[in-house]
């Protein structure tokens, strides 16, 4: 009965509250990095309230986004911990908010650093370094805006030259048939945020949200 309960209790707290997951790409470098395990809450997205920009979050494939198939646990053992949320599992992708329902996403300002709602974002402090600008996967040189639609996310990883990420799905003149939608996340497969590096040990640290989204306006 012990166990039963013990079993229940803990695929109750993966299902409502925290959940592990682990870095399956370095298009979250520096901060996060292959193989680091992460946590994962879900307690600050209850009510409707929704991701902000600048959180880090694991969300499930909105459709193509996975490169090969995911990889995850591999004995029956590591299925179970999995199952009740002790073992990290794949099939998720994590990146960073960067625009939100209603926001204007533009690359790139004269220094070189993404506008949201015409305001620069300086993200030096925990992006990799970038030769010409900050939203390199959809070009440089030629700029590009990003409108956010109602109900979706606009993320980006922190490796901007090495994360398949919304930028790298906005349409242009060399992909004609492209859908627009490709290049945002539905909020409804947000699973939450991430909040702290756990494995490996000598990597340990909470993960807050940088203070450079601070002084982004919301949308008018």
């Amino acid at each position: 009965m012990l166990l039963a309960l013990a079993i229940v209790l803990a695929v109750g707290v993966k299902t409502f509250f925290v959940q592990a997951f682990y870095i399956p790409s370095g298009s979250m470098k520096p901060g996060l990095v292959i193989n680091d395990r992460i946590m994962v809450q879900k307690v600050s997205y209850w009510g409707g309230d929704g991701p902000d920009r600048g959180e880090v979050v694991v969300f499930e494939d909105p459709g193509g986004w996975l490169d090969g198939a995911p990889a995850g646990p591999t004995n029956n053992l590591t299925r179970l911990l999995a199952k009740v949320g002790l073992f990290p599992t794949g099939g998720h992708l994590v990146k960073r908010v960067i625009g939100v329902a209603g926001d204007t996403v533009h690359c790139c300002d004269d220094e070189g650093r993404l506008e949201i709602n015409g305001v620069a974002v300086d993200e030096d402090d925990f992006i990799a370094p970038q030769k010409d600008c900050d939203g390199p996967m959809a070009g440089c040189g030629k700029g590009w805006d990003a409108d956010v639609p109602p109900g979706e996310l606009f993320v980006m990883g922190d490796n901007r030259s090495a994360s398949a990420d919304s930028s790298a799905r906005l349409c242009d003149e060399d992909r004609p048939n492209c859908d627009p939608g490709d290049a945002f996340v539905p909020v409804d497969l947000v699973v939450g945020k991430v909040f702290a590096l756990v494995w490996p040990a000598n990597h340990f640290r909470f993960i807050g949200t940088p203070e450079a989204f601070d002084q982004v306006p919301d949308a008018s």
